[in-house]
């Protein structure tokens, strides 16, 4: 059985809404499609097709601005409008500027389709798509139309599909990580009940899967407590949790969900360690009432080293970040972005090597990518689109006296547990 066999696609959160928008989309996708598609050839030899015109290559960016993940999404997309900046100011790749459209789903699953029906038939590809749930809706249209897709989005069940990479260890595989760390350094142990508050859809049920993993083999009992992205108040949940005895908890939702969690725990003297997948938090949190407790008793398990990491290229990044943004804080979604937009920028100079720039050349191009690392301490290899491009998770710890709001305090590592699961799956 392979891993794509072996994971449930359990997507409660958007299947029934978005399906009869999809019914109603597709005709007109395939239409524009077919107006569209025809492949050139450029003076240089170079073949091209959709999503270029004359000398632009044209990207496309699904992102949250004004939803759950608002701030990320913020940060993700300036992070890879500067990379675009600066790409073209060199000259571009293989000779054509590069361009991105932007649309804010909003963390609305009706607009997040309907953005990716505007936008594939007219770009190469999308440097960035925000929700897990969002990408599994449409990833059958993704295969066909042939356009890659790297998602801000770590589900398993995003797996297997050619024009999909997942950029960094999955949830579930995160998730493993994230345990093992509060067992090894945060006193959880065997017979210890572990809480998990995650929301319903692709996101966390996939993490809750890597929690129930090594909890059956660190001998824990998983406590769960489903949530809506829509719900903020966690208090509910605590009292749930501390009524049941957990001795740590693990947080698969959004920063919201997380400083409530982790303040509300604090006041109901729940003090045990909490620990978030790597898009629930957001230094702003820091400012908030929940600060002191943040800094005190959550971690955060992350696919890459932070933006404060100490790396050359982490500093430059930094300083031409707050060049360009000089209002807006620095955060991890800086990191995301650059990082997904480098390996679509890496990908476009292979084809463009390839003498492909086609959507099936692109992506044949990732494909040839067994490394890459652009400072932030992770090496990715994109070459089995069945596995994520890393299995290895840094944990992180919110310090508002940092660069970025978090400081390392466990290197990349992958448990063994994860390894076990990795194999198990396979």
């Amino acid at each position: 059985m392979t891993a794509r066999e072996g994971r449930t696609r359990t997507r409660t959160l958007t299947v029934t809404t978005v399906a009869a928008l999809l019914a109603l989309t597709a005709a007109c996708s395939s239409k524009a499609k077919d107006e569209g598609g025809d492949d050139k050839q450029s003076a240089g030899g170079v073949k091209t097709g959709q999503g270029i015109s004359g000398k632009t290559i044209d990207l496309g960016v699904l992102t949250d601005m004004t939803g759950v993940y608002a701030t990320l999404g913020k940060s993700v997309t300036q992070a890879q409008q500067l990379y675009v900046k600066q790409t073209n100011a060199d000259g571009g790749i293989c000779g054509y500027q590069l361009k991105l459209t932007v649309r804010d789903h909003g963390y609305d699953p009706q607009k997040a389709v309907a953005g990716y029906t505007e936008l594939s038939p007219k770009v190469l590809g999308f440097t960035q798509f925000i929700g897990s749930p969002f990408v599994a809706a449409v990833e059958k249209r993704i295969g066909q139309d042939k356009a890659l897709v790297l998602p801000q989005a770590w589900s398993a069940n995003l797996l297997g599909n050619p024009y999909v990479r997942v950029i960094g260890s999955t949830y579930d595989i995160e998730t493993i990580n994230a345990v093992d760390f509060l067992m090894k350094e945060k006193g959880l142990k065997k017979g210890d009940k572990l809480g998990h508050v995650y929301f319903e859809g692709d996101y966390g049920e996939n993490a809750l899967k890597g929690s129930k993993f090594i909890a059956d083999k660190a001998g824990l009992t998983v406590v769960e407590q489903k949530i809506k992205p829509t719900d903020n108040d966690m208090t509910a949940q605590v009292a749930a949790l501390k009524k049941a005895g957990v001795k740590g908890i693990v947080i698969s939702a959004g920063p919201r969900q997380a400083a409530s969690l982790v303040g509300v725990a604090a006041a109901a003297k729940l003090n045990v360690p909490v620990i978030g997948n790597n898009s629930a938090f957001a230094p702003q949190l820091l400012a908030t009432q929940a600060g002191p407790a943040l800094e005190k008793n959550y971690w955060v398990a992350s696919p890459s080293l932070p933006i404060g990491a100490d790396t050359p290229e982490a500093k430059k990044l930094v300083s031409d970040y707050k060049k360009a943004y000089p209002k807006d804080s620095l955060d991890n979604g800086v990191v995301a972005g650059w990082t997904a937009v480098s390996v679509f920028g890496e990908a476009l100079k292979k084809a463009c090597d390839n003498k492909d720039l086609t959507r099936e050349g692109v992506d044949k191009a990732l494909l040839s990518l067994s490394t890459f690392d652009n400072g932030f301490g992770v090496d990715q290899n994109f070459t089995d689109p069945k596995a994520p491009s890393s299995h290895q998770s840094v944990i992180l710890q919110p310090d508002k006296s940092a660069v970025g709001g978090t400081k390392v305090v466990r290197d990349p590592s992958e448990a063994a547990e994860a390894k076990a699961y990795t194999e198990s799956a396979s």
